[in-house]
């Protein structure tokens, strides 16, 4: 099938995609690049420097302005607002305009505001009328004004508990698909002065510790982590309070509620990780197999998956 255009639509490019459909009152200037596959609604506006990926839906009233690229299978919903001059004046027009970034697969909510620059995320949900101010990582669900993020897509709670919680023993931990992943239960001692619990270092971790970091005061709205390392390995424990962490080695995804100190989640390398969800008296804290080396860290989830695909071929 050839592409579509409805006759009361006004198609300037020649560079529309097979099977893609343009709807009525449309304009796409000449400069535009749209894809394959794609559904572009009533009363969309598409400017020149505008590239658009395959199988990408346009719901109606929504403008595209210069600087925009919107990779493949990416949703935008009705009247969703983009921007991309952060000092816009009258006749007066920058040497360049903003690039924003929608990666592939992310869906982009009713009457949302998205601000110049952004780069919203792999598979990344904006929620409707959500303001976004930042960078959106991959797989995140944004909501509000500001937006912030509240969860993340595609990924399994794996439970650590039984149904009888006196009864936990380390044979009740869940399967874990996460490539080298692993949750360690210590034992814990209990009498009238409380609770204790207690682990020999180095022979009950995973490696032999060289730093320690921890993390408290957090935020419940902020996210840590977003990174993976190239060495270095990581043994997690919620001390205090609760947080989730949410574990990625490129193809499996899980998370963990992390709310009983004698619980302790090993993170190996080149396993994308990412902490949030605290309650107000959180306190992480971290057992290291190296010392900091900003080097070892890997902050970009693309080049995260592009190492992870090296590795495997």
């Amino acid at each position: 099938m050839e592409r579509f255009v409805h006759p009361n639509a006004i198609c300037e490019s020649d560079r529309i995609g097979n099977r893609t459909r343009v709807w009525a009152f449309v304009h796409i200037l000449p400069g535009a690049v749209i894809g394959e596959d794609c559904n572009v609604c009533d009363h969309v506006f598409i400017e020149n420097d505008v590239v658009v990926g395959d199988r990408v839906t346009i719901k109606c009233g929504v403008q595209l302005w210069d600087g925009l690229r919107v990779m493949d299978d990416v949703f935008i919903g009705p009247n969703v607002s983009f921007a991309n001059d952060k000092h816009p004046r009258s006749k007066q027009y920058p040497e360049k305009f903003q690039r924003t970034i929608l990666e592939k697969g992310c869906s982009i909510g009713s009457g949302a505001v998205i601000l110049p620059g952004i780069r919203i995320g792999q598979n990344a949900m904006v929620g409707a009328g959500a303001v976004v101010t930042h960078d959106v990582p991959p797989y995140a669900v944004v909501v509000g004004n500001p937006a912030r993020i509240i969860d993340y897509t595609d990924v399994q709670l794996k439970s650590n508990r039984n149904s009888d919680p006196g009864k936990q023993q380390s044979s009740d931990l869940p399967k874990i698909s996460v490539k080298g992943v692993s949750l360690f239960r210590k034992p814990v001692f209990v009498d009238l002065r409380g609770k204790l619990t207690v682990g020999n270092l180095p022979e009950d971790l995973p490696f032999v510790p060289r730093r320690y970091f921890i993390v408290y005061g957090a935020k419940s709205d902020k996210i840590r982590g977003e990174h993976a390392h190239k060495l270095c390995e990581q043994y997690l424990i919620c001390s205090s309070g609760s947080l989730e962490v949410i574990v990625d080695d490129g193809s499996a995804r899980e998370k963990f509620i992390l709310d009983e100190p004698n619980l302790g989640l090993y993170v190996p390398p080149m396993v994308w990780a990412t902490e949030l969800n605290f309650s107000p008296d959180a306190a992480l804290l971290v057992f290291a197999s190296h010392p900091y080396d900003p080097a070892d860290y890997i902050r970009n989830y693309t080049d995260f998956l592009g190492l992870v695909q090296a590795q495997s071929s």
